[in-house]
């Protein structure tokens, strides 16, 4: 059994015990989340697809950490001028487990 959400604007393919890295939410570590932008579910031979999202599928998840990704650097060379910028960031996630895949 396996479900496609969406957090943001992003899409995940998603399965009971997962763990996944989503953008930065505002929920505590610890607490429990309820996941209700399902694009897809499958359950064997039961293949569900909404448009756009299903309405009697939720998704739970926990919370597990707060973290920064690993960093980013870009470089932009100009070589008529013989100078360089380089910068860089750490993107902020949320660890997320899912826990329990819920239809109705």
């Amino acid at each position: 059994m396996y479900a496609v959400i969406q957090i943001g604007s992003s899409q995940f393919k998603v399965s009971e015990g997962d763990v996944i890295h989503s953008k930065r939410m505002k929920e505590e570590v610890g607490s429990d989340i309820v996941l209700d932008q399902v694009l897809l579910f499958a359950k064997d031979s039961d293949i569900r697809v909404g448009q756009p999202i299903l309405k009697d599928v939720t998704v739970k998840a926990k919370v597990i950490d707060q973290f920064s990704g690993t960093k980013v650097t870009s470089l932009k060379y100009r070589r008529t001028k013989d100078s360089a910028c380089k910068t860089g960031h750490r993107e902020k996630l949320t660890a997320l487990n899912i826990e329990k895949i819920s239809a109705k």
